[in-house]
């Protein structure tokens, strides 16, 4: 089984190569790895060249520059170069948690026949990566949840590629919660399977600045009802609330740890 990991990056100098060399330190044999910049400004396909250099013997490294409107549209062209039959996302601030992650994707695709193989995740401090943050324990997953707000961590979600052209790939009109989106379509499908690995987390995850800047907040609020009202919830108000009440036990958490 080949799985293909794709990382789209603008104006990541600073991180992008931490990513890539999380892929390229993964254990498993066949691993296609899709670099897709947006034709930054920053020197990061200087960096991204000289990194891939380095490609290991079991990944093969596709990559393109080239200008964009967005992560979204990145990844998607990312997943229509993709010849893995299942995909995944190492995103440009993020790492692969150890080098077994993809491994135990395939271990568990393969173990359960499922489209959809989901995670943990921990989030970690933007200029001190060895800090925990936060853990992120995505939980079993049922319908019931996806309607009242709950999503699995969206870097922690393996998907068979053949599931995502037959559903639909990511809604570039989405600026913000095209993920979402996503996620929501695919949870919500009839014939999807879901296997969760409890007690595994897969990825860390840098802390972005979304808390702090306004109108991001006002934006992924705005969409995030645009993606529950699309997909016919009644109350689309109350199941964002009810998203953002899905993460309380992880400050909760959070907090006693650092305590």
């Amino acid at each position: 089984m080949k799985v293909s990991i794709i990382t789209s990056c603008y104006n990541r100098a600073a991180t992008i190569e931490g990513a890539i060399r999380s892929v390229f330190a993964q254990d498993y044999s066949d691993i296609e790895y899709i670099i897709v910049d947006g034709a930054s400004k920053d020197g990061s396909q200087v960096v991204i060249e000289a990194t891939i250099k380095d490609a290991p013997q079991n990944v093969t490294v596709k990559y393109i520059s080239e200008p964009d409107k967005g992560m979204y549209e990145a990844i998607n062209k990312g997943i229509r170069m993709a010849t893995g039959e299942v995909i995944g996302l190492c995103h440009s601030d993020d790492f692969m948690f150890d080098d077994k992650v993809v491994s135990d994707y395939v271990h568990e695709f393969e173990r359960t026949g499922a489209d959809f193989v989901y995670a943990d995740g921990i989030f970690v401090a933007e200029k001190d990566i060895t800090k925990s943050v936060r853990r992120w324990i995505g939980g079993e997953y049922s319908r019931w949840k996806v309607r009242h707000g709950w999503l699995p961590l969206h870097p922690t979600c393996y998907i068979k590629k053949d599931f995502m052209m037959r559903n639909g790939l990511y809604d570039e009109t989405y600026k913000i919660a095209a993920d979402s989106d996503l996620l929501v379509r695919y949870l919500l499908s009839p014939d999807i399977k879901v296997h969760y690995m409890k007690n595994r987390f897969t990825t860390r995850m840098r802390m972005g600045g979304m808390s702090t800047d306004s109108s991001k907040r006002k934006k992924m609020w705005n969409e995030d009802i645009r993606v529950y009202s699309g997909y016919g919830f009644h109350f689309a108000t109350l199941t964002k609330i009810e998203k953002m009440m899905w993460k309380i036990p992880q400050f909760i958490m959070a907090k006693l740890k650092n305590a």
